[in-house]
């Protein structure tokens, strides 16, 4: 929650490279690639810079990002929405992105379920009373797998220029590494958790002593919880506001992925179409040459993956009408994987695309095709 010009201000001796902010951030994201979290929790969101960055993580299904500060959250919230590329493209993945208003020294169900929390310069911003209640509330209530918590090392101070007595007006306090890391154990053994400490921003050469500028737990919970010991300490009544949430297209929905299976089937008959005209023009109905023909089929199948042709599955012309089998559509892997089965294909397009007569076939009136040759 610290502003990132305070920051730039102290790289007029200490220089972070990447910025501190950029760092902890990557601390997070490599938390996810390593532990492949399902639904991640962002506490103390603020301008929601983390949830933007988590938001490309594939593993990722369930963001959720909670502050006290509903102004803040709101003037960047747009930023979380869905692109015009996410409604072109969607992705494979499902995707819910929420923000609430509350504090964290509060109990709400909305915030039960995550596998990852994270909790980036936040501690360090709470009254007493409220960081007596945090552990009950995260550890306790919430009680995801993981926990990461970063705060400032008050160690390091002395070698920013500025720093009076903490690094932010905000701040009701700011920890050394002793008093970080006996808060920590002690949580982490009220809990069930074992903990890590680690840190971003190292100290210069020779004052390795001080420790990071960032000082990091990660929290791992010893034995998974119990869906009774959940819904026994589940709130009756919701205590936080939504402020914003947005559901990502995602081809698991069925109208997304029947327009891309459309597309996608269009686009590979087109392709097919294409090199039967240019192979059927070059060597016409010379029979000896037919060998060569589908050959030139078969090199063609490497721009997707080898495609098994058979005569059922052979793409022909029929008067001024070319046909492209559905059984070598759905042969091509990208069309494969968006169905999974071929009946599924046949119900994505029907009566999406023109079809022989007996449903057999992409059909495409090749008249125009002719005059132009």
């Amino acid at each position: 929650m610290d502003k990132n010009f305070q920051e730039e201000e102290f790289t007029q001796i200490i220089k972070f490279t990447p910025p501190l902010h950029k760092q902890r951030h990557q601390f997070v994201k490599d938390l996810v690639e390593k532990y492949k979290p399902k639904k991640v929790a962002d506490l103390g969101c603020a301008d929601c810079s983390l949830l933007r960055m988590l938001k490309f993580c594939s593993c990722i299904e369930v963001l959720a990002g909670l502050d006290i500060c509903a102004s803040v959250m709101k003037e960047k919230m747009h930023t979380l929405a869905p692109l015009p590329v996410d409604y072109l493209q969607p992705s494979e993945r499902t995707l819910t992105v929420t923000l609430h208003h509350g504090s964290v020294a509060h109990k709400d169900p909305c915030m039960l379920g995550f596998d990852l929390v994270t909790c980036i310069e936040l501690i360090e911003h709470l009254e007493e009373s409220e960081l007596k209640k945090f552990p009950e509330v995260v550890f306790g209530f919430m009680a995801p797998s993981v926990v990461v918590i970063s705060t400032p090392n008050s160690e390091f101070n002395p070698l920013l220029p500025g720093v009076m007595l903490y690094r932010h007006p905000d701040h009701k306090f700011e920890w050394n590494q002793a008093q970080f890391q006996s808060w920590a154990l002690e949580t982490a053994r009220c809990y069930d958790y074992s903990v890590e400490f680690t840190g971003v921003g190292r100290p210069p050469t020779g004052m390795e002593k001080v420790g990071f500028c960032t000082q990091i737990g990660v929290f791992v919970r010893r034995y998974p919880q119990t869906g009774e010991s959940v819904q026994s300490e589940k709130p009756t009544e919701a205590v936080y506001k939504t402020v914003f949430k947005t559901v990502y297209p995602s081809l698991k929905e069925e109208k997304y992925l029947q327009n891309a299976v459309i597309s996608e089937v269009i686009f590979t008959a087109q392709i097919i179409k294409h090199r039967l005209m240019s192979k059927r023009e070059e060597y016409g109905d010379d029979p000896e040459r037919k060998s060569k023909f589908q050959l030139s089929m078969d090199c063609f199948s490497n721009y997707l993956g080898k495609l098994v042709v058979d005569k059922n599955m052979e793409p022909f012309v029929s008067g001024n009408e070319a046909y492209i089998p559905l059984t070598t559509i759905f042969s091509f892997p990208k069309v494969n994987r968006l169905c999974g089965t071929f009946e599924k294909l046949c119900k994505l397009i029907a009566g999406k695309v023109t079809l022989s007569s007996d449903g057999s076939a992409v059909m495409f009136n090749i008249e125009h095709e002719n005059e132009e040759n």
